[in-house]
């Protein structure tokens, strides 16, 4: 009780942290966190801080010193070297030599006395040759007879300044009063792609001419993804579909012969989530198809949704698992007004949910084994946030290398949430931000602290569920304006298959469903139809893997741009060696001129220096000066403008 009384150096406010601790910060692996804290105590003594860190299974502290900012603000770093859950906190303690070394000089410096100050420093030095051994030891006690040398004061005061000295007792520092801050934080390091990578969603399904299509007719899908320059390719489910209530196109009631259904109804005679359908394959083929990908340098994202038909096992071997009704049947899906006659969901509110979670479990477990590492997981609001964090860090402890990706269009709130509990990235509001304002200020909340220390923004402009206004009416320039802002606002972004055709027939006037919708039936496409814009999506692969400055998360920067339909923003890698700026036209019907600014201060770019900017779309250079210069964007021709600076 009486150390504990004299530790009495406050702790507080250290960042990066997620709600005060209660969840893991985010970065990748290679990445170096710097951690922040205030450390103070009262009176003059001085302070020595170290950053303390490990990875979660380890049971011993590394630690690196913290050095002093200013206003008792304290700043240390590790770097994160492997794709792991880490975790750090602060230990601080007075450091009596040093402190006493201050107070020694200011009475030299005063002219008094000091011999009975050297008595207390010897006193020190040899505390620290009692902890210490071997030379150290007897280094310091050499020091310490030095120091105690009262007729000898001049060289006495001497030996108190030397490095040597100083270095001995750093090492030797007694930290049995120190103390520590008040939790451990945990910090989660995510491979790379976790923050760098375009994903492309496509039905394995679709593609063959009067048939269902295989896993082995859709590794010419994988050939083709991987030449546009995706790095991960997104396979809705890929289970046998349900019979009962089966879906036919667009969404009717009633399936005709040969009508697929949609693949989100899971299950059937053939199994359930750990089994494939049958019309796509087997297990061995879809493991051939992985490792194909493997090859091309793709990643396969399996879709992971918790839902059944009415034919999946799980009906017949846990009724228990699915919501009621009061005359004992169990109850489809329902988003009023919309209907899922063929989707039973899942409940996890029954009397005991455990035997539940460990299957969920198991379903990741076993596609783990097959080569799966990442997942978009369909509807996570719809199911506990508690259930989330346990899944994912069960997954995450024997499988760091996992990503989720959350499939959550609903409350801000909940959306963060799910971030917070675990999940690896997680779609946005891009697709309904459309207009100046907007786009800076949700795109500045996302990419900054706090939110970007657990929140990844996964940017689709279209989904098989969302086609939005802007593209029904906008037509091929909004298609490319929406492709170059998602490729460029985030590092992270992905496309469903159809986009580069520009794909933009509604259901309906005013439904963000397509006509004709791929969830209901197989599609055939010209992937070379006149229109198509291909060679941009190769384009912008293949510019965010020569610039550095785009494959970084948090370095969005918005511009001044005078015209409020241009937006102009920038991206640089913090050396500035790699310097982005990107300029779109959000207006797809007319041409609009702008005057933009640049960071010219923060680059070193005097008012009258000139300066050449690569635009990259038209391969063209232009010589600007000063702070800025004028943009010119005709939808029809390039809606957009990205350029790269050079001194």
């Amino acid at each position: 009780m009486g150390s504990d009384l004299r530790r009495t150096v406050i702790i507080e406010n250290v960042t990066p942290t997620v709600d005060g601790g209660r969840y893991a910060v985010k970065r990748e692996v290679g990445a170096v966190l710097e951690v922040e804290a205030d450390i103070f105590k009262e009176g003059h003594d001085v302070i020595v801080a170290f950053l303390k860190y490990r990875r979660a299974r380890e049971t011993a502290w590394r630690e690196t010193p913290m050095s002093f900012v200013d206003n008792d603000r304290w700043r240390g770093r590790f770097t994160l070297n492997a794709v792991d859950r880490w975790q750090f906190t602060i230990e601080a303690m007075t450091d009596p030599f040093r402190s006493w070394l201050v107070d020694l000089t200011k009475r030299v410096e005063a002219g008094q006395d000091v011999a009975s100050e050297l008595l207390e420093g010897a006193d020190l030095v040899r505390a620290a040759a009692d902890r210490a051994s071997g030379n150290d030891a007897m280094a310091l006690r050499d020091y310490a007879g030095r120091l105690a040398s009262g007729d000898r004061q001049a060289g006495a005061l001497a030996a108190a300044r030397e490095e040597r000295l100083g270095a001995l007792m750093s090492r030797h520092l007694d930290r049995s009063d120190a103390t520590w801050a008040e939790r451990e934080f945990d910090v989660v390091a995510d491979p790379e792609r976790a923050r760098f990578a375009a994903w492309y969603e496509f039905f394995p399904r679709s593609g063959v001419p009067g048939r269902h299509g295989t896993f082995k007719d859709a590794e010419a899908m994988l050939e083709r993804a991987a030449s546009l320059g995706f790095d991960v390719v997104y396979l809705p489910p890929i289970h046998p579909v349900g019979l009962a209530h089966r879906k036919g196109r667009n969404n009717t009631l009633t399936a005709q012969p040969g009508d697929p259904g949609s693949v989100w109804a899971i299950g059937g005679e053939a199994g359930g989530h750990t089994a494939v359908n049958p019309d796509l394959g087997t297990l061995a083929d879809f493991d051939r198809f992985v490792d194909r990908a493997h090859q091309l340098g793709l990643e396969v994202a399996l879709d992971f949704a918790i839902q059944c038909s009415p034919d999946h096992p799980y009906v017949r071997e846990h009724p228990e698992w699915f919501f009621k009704r009061p005359d004992g049947t169990i109850k489809y899906a329902e988003n009023p007004p919309k209907k899922y006659q063929d989707v039973y969901p899942v409940n996890f509110h029954g009397e005991d949910p455990r035997p539940l979670w460990d299957e969920m479990k198991r379903i990741v477990d076993f596609w783990i084994a097959h080569g799966v590492t990442t997942f978009r997981v369909d509807n996570p609001h719809t199911k506990p946030v508690r259930f989330w964090e346990w899944l994912i860090r069960a997954v995450k402890d024997d499988h760091p290398e996992v990503v989720f990706l959350a499939e959550a269009f609903t409350r801000p709130k909940m959306m963060k949430v799910l971030a917070k509990v675990g999940f690896t990235q997680s779609y946005t509001y891009f697709t309904w931000r459309n207009h100046k304002q907007e786009l800076i200020e949700y795109f500045e909340e996302i990419t900054s602290p706090p939110v970007s220390d657990y929140f990844r923004g996964n940017l689709w402009p279209n989904t098989p569920d969302i086609l939005h206004a802007t593209l029904v009416k906008g037509g091929r320039p909004a298609f490319r304006m929406r492709l170059v802002m998602a490729a460029t606002l985030s590092s992270v972004y992905g496309m469903y298959s159809g986009y580069e055709l520009c794909e933009n027939v509604p259901h309906a006037e005013g439904s963000e469903e397509y006509l004709n919708s791929e969830k209901y039936e197989l599609k055939v496409r010209d992937w070379n139809a006149p229109g198509n814009i291909n060679d941009l999506v190769v384009t912008m692969n293949r510019l965010r893997r020569e610039h550095p400055a785009l494959q970084l998360y948090t370095n969005l920067r918005f511009y001044p741009s005078d015209d409020p339909n241009i937006l102009f923003y920038g991206k640089m890698t913090p050396e500035k060696n790699d310097v982005i700026f990107v300029a779109v036209n959000l207006d797809p019907f007319s041409t609009h001129s702008a005057w933009v600014e640049l960071p010219a201060g923060e680059l070193g770019i005097g008012d009258d220096q000139l300066y050449r900017m690569h635009e990259r779309l038209t391969d063209t250079w232009q010589q600007w000066r000063g702070r800025g210069g004028r943009i010119t964007l005709d939808p029809h021709r390039e809606p957009a403008a990205i350029f790269s600076l050079h001194r």
